[in-house]
């Protein structure tokens, strides 16, 4: 006879199994044993086992280098900005007393958005011909710009729109944090006669240094998987100057069909992840914080 206790455990744990085996683990495995076939969408069968030559091409695959600078290039700028602009206003928003509320609930509305629908929207609003951007830019007798048509602003233009997109999230992690900060190390350094500027750099960001990892640990994933964005956006053009790594994956496993290396270049995308990701956690864990 199962006790009350082990019956509820198996009702909500089975189930929440069964969906995690089927929707995560099935997935994982399958493409990683698919990561070491020549499998492909054009013909029928799982393809041929080969070994390493996924992953060794992938290294010699100019696309897929390029592609990775380009994420480099997006991810430390994007992430770079929104924790310094974050930063700024969880600060200021931490100082206000009245209209806190009004100023929050405007600031989160983008990041109610969901990305598709953001791209669309800038991309009407970037319109070199119909969009109001470089209508504004017009009346104050500035020339309008092909924002997501010309190869030396289409990266900048997505990187703006995606810290407009993802700020708040930014925003919303840190002001959590300063919020939950005790008083008495300001206290202390108010009696000790620091100044602000002082109590920010050793009292307030020691006290964050677990809720910033956080933010830009997530942040830093979320960037290197960016892909719906950029595909509504530019589709990776002009050229190839904003196509990611995520988007390179699709295009070789739903345009040009290579399921099975597709498969090894997402798996070396996880395996980048999972570096970073530990590298943050041992960053968390350095020295203690300050009591």
């Amino acid at each position: 006879m199962f006790s009350v206790k082990r019956k509820q455990f198996l009702i909500f744990f089975v189930p929440s199994l069964i969906v995690l085996g089927v929707t995560v683990i099935y997935p994982l495995i399958y493409s990683l044993i698919m990561s070491f076939t020549n499998a492909s969408l054009k013909r029928q069968g799982f393809g041929e086992f080969i070994g390493l030559d996924n992953y060794i091409k992938a290294f010699k695959d100019t696309y897929f280098i390029d592609s990775g600078w380009n994420t480099i290039v997006f991810t430390v700028i994007v992430v770079t900005l929104e924790f310094l602009f974050g930063l700024a206003v969880a600060l200021l928003l931490n100082r206000i007393k009245r209209g806190k509320k009004i100023f929050f609930t405007i600031i989160i509305v983008p990041m109610l958005i969901t990305p598709v629908a953001v791209g669309l929207i800038w991309r009407l609003l970037l319109h070199p011909d119909l969009g109001i951007v470089n209508y504004l830019l017009g009346l104050i007798g500035v020339e309008g710009q092909a924002w997501l048509g010309d190869a030396k602003l289409a990266m900048m233009t997505v990187v703006l729109v995606d810290i407009w997109h993802q700020l708040p999230f930014m925003i919303l992690l840190l002001l959590a944090g300063l919020v939950s900060l005790p008083g008495e190390p300001y206290e202390a350094a108010t009696i000790d006669g620091a100044g602000r500027f002082q109590t920010f750099l050793h009292v307030t960001l020691p006290l964050m240094k677990e809720t910033i990892v956080v933010a830009v640990l997530f942040r830093v994933i979320t960037a290197i998987k960016t892909y719906d964005l950029i595909y509504v956006l530019t589709k990776g053009g002009p050229g190839t100057t904003t196509e990611v790594i995520s988007y390179h994956i699709y295009k070789q496993a739903y345009t040009f069909l290579n399921t099975g290396y597709s498969s090894a270049m997402s798996y070396l995308l996880l395996l980048v992840i999972l570096l970073i990701s530990t590298l943050f956690v041992r960053v968390s864990r350095g020295k203690p914080q300050p009591r």
